[in-house]
């Protein structure tokens, strides 16, 4: 048994052990996390943060308010190049997605890293994260002076910088068998004040940064404007940053869910988010927003070219899975969790063959197996992250794939990406 499937085990047991225990002790010994009201299934739609409706949306249902802002600052770009008389030299506009992953996400962050020694990263129109890519986001948005923090955090951060371990009762009487302290600690030194309004002024350039959560008591993905957000310049502003990025890594039943507190005509409640993964491992944009119709409609039209990281592999990978409950559920939902990542591909995919999106996708190559020996593991994460450099700023640069593993058999997702032609 290999040292990673050692922790996965022991982390199961920890669970059984705790269901155990919590059967034979009085419940009045323990009280549950309590919470405001959520919001009736009638109000969703209205609920706001900030007081301000435009700073986020449904993923499957974009808000006019949400919508009116992104083409709102998404024409600034084209106002300053007509003030500049380059009203027709209009350049490529790139676009990032970064997926979840855990640990994995040392991978995308060696590519970035790799990219800009490589001298070719474009500065990306948009960029979105989800879970790992939601920390990654940010770093990525603001370009390569962000570099070396983003090195420092893919390649020495540890598990309990991360989170930390709550007691044996936590998986009956808690919300998450461990707490997310020490991250909310990391947060609040790598994503500062002076980041967020770095952020802000890059939005007011016509830049935007985008991360999803998922609400757990509606269902449904949330779409946040980080850039709107920081451009509020509200003092609350950066504590609803740090939370969002804590939500879309709140993976369920091990990190507990962030409360977010909202309105609706007056009324307050609070909203339960997790990881955004529960709803999508990658996300580009809205398969409901017609992009090429609505860019043409608005009149400011352009190449555009998207980069897809997946912080994962995508091959098979085989496991001796023990002939017990957990184990056995515990290989079902990793199998749930690698199928939904590659169908997101799909999705992004055939959305942006139907936009014109040129389509880009990187994923960890199925050489790598090196195990990791706890779940942020430094020495596992620098290897992936050279991994991830080394492919970057090889000469060529980084093979694309140009679709989505197994259709184009010429990039089989057993083998290294082929060449970008």
């Amino acid at each position: 048994m290999n040292a990673s499937r050692s922790r996965v085990n022991h982390q199961r047991s920890r669970i059984l052990h705790a269901i155990l225990a919590a059967c034979l002790l009085a419940p009045a010994a323990c009280s549950s996390p309590q919470r405001l009201p959520a919001v009736p299934d009638d109000r969703a739609d209205r609920a706001i943060v900030l007081n301000t409706p435009a700073l986020r949306t449904w993923d499957d249902t974009l808000s006019p308010a949400f919508l009116e802002e992104l083409f709102r600052i998404g024409k600034v770009e084209f106002t300053n190049l007509a003030a500049e008389g380059r009203a027709h030299d209009i350049p490529p506009a790139h676009y990032l997605a970064i997926s979840g992953g855990g640990a994995e996400g040392a991978y995308g962050a060696g590519i970035l890293c790799g990219w800009t020694d490589a001298g070719t990263r474009p500065e990306f129109k948009i960029v979105t994260g989800i879970s790992t890519g939601a920390l990654t986001a940010p770093f990525a948005f603001l370009g390569p002076a962000y570099d070396d923090r983003l090195r420092q955090v893919y390649t020495s951060v540890t598990t309990e910088e991360i989170a930390r371990k709550r007691g044996i009762l936590a998986a009956i009487y808690n919300d998450a068998l461990m707490d997310t302290v020490p991250l909310r600690k990391l947060l609040a030194q790598t994503v500062d004040e002076p980041m967020m309004r770095d952020i802000a002024t890059e939005y007011a350039k016509g830049r935007i940064l985008l991360v999803a959560t998922t609400n757990l008591d509606a269902n449904r993905g949330v779409i946040w404007n980080i850039g709107a957000i920081a451009a509020t310049a509200r003092p609350e502003a950066l504590d609803l940053i740090h939370n969002i990025l804590i939500a879309s890594a709140a993976i369920p039943a091990a990190f507990p869910p962030v409360m977010f507190d909202v309105e609706v005509d007056g009324t307050k409640y609070q909203e339960m988010h997790v990881d955004g993964g529960a709803k999508a491992q990658v996300f580009l944009y809205p398969p409901t927003l017609h992009l090429d119709e609505a860019v043409a409609a608005e009149g400011f039209q352009r190449e555009r070219v998207a980069y897809i990281i997946r912080n994962a592999r995508l091959d098979p990978k085989w496991v001796d899975v023990r002939r017990k409950t957990l184990p056995i559920a515990g290989r079902a939902i990793d199998s749930l969790i690698q199928t939904q990542g590659v169908g997101d591909l799909y999705r992004i995919y055939i959305t942006s063959q139907r936009d014109g999106v040129d389509f880009n996708l990187a994923f960890i190559p199925a050489t790598f197996n090196e195990q990791a020996k706890e779940a942020f593991d430094p020495v596992y994460m620098t290897k992936l992250f050279d991994v991830g450099y080394a492919q970057a700023i090889a000469a060529g640069g980084y093979p694309w794939h140009k679709s989505p593993p197994g259709l184009d058999q010429r990039h089989s997702i057993n083998t290294t990406p082929p060449e970008t032609k």
